[in-house]
């Protein structure tokens, strides 16, 4: 089954939402700023989206910006990182078997439908 790592507050987030239910797929929302990530499952979504642990930071978010930017961290540092602030992690992440994408723009999730 597709999944959507879903933030409601973010627009983007929302239009992924609606693109799959335009589409008429089967789909499972994980909210997860509530549902937290753990280092395995977000060690998996990295895998199927074939990027580094860098790439799925947002590098604008306060937190980032204040505490983290002019620091040289490992992979395993900003994994640990996201779990601890899932805020940082880029939205949303749809995923459906051993394909991701992260839908910015909203239509990446068309090649993996």
């Amino acid at each position: 089954m597709i999944k959507i790592y879903h933030n409601p507050k973010c627009s983007k987030s929302r239009q992924g939402l609606a693109l799959l239910e335009e589409k008429k797929v089967d789909f499972e929302v994980i909210k997860y700023l509530e549902t937290c990530f753990t280092e395995e499952s977000l060690k998996e979504i990295l895998a199927h989206l074939g990027i580094k642990p860098i790439e799925l930071i947002r590098k604008n978010e306060a937190i980032w910006k204040t505490d983290f930017k002019h620091k040289t961290l490992t992979d395993q540092e900003l994994i640990t990182l996201m779990v601890a602030h899932p805020k940082l992690i880029e939205r949303p992440i749809v995923v459906n078997k051993n394909q991701a994408v992260i839908a910015r723009p909203t239509e990446n999730i068309l090649s993996i439908l």
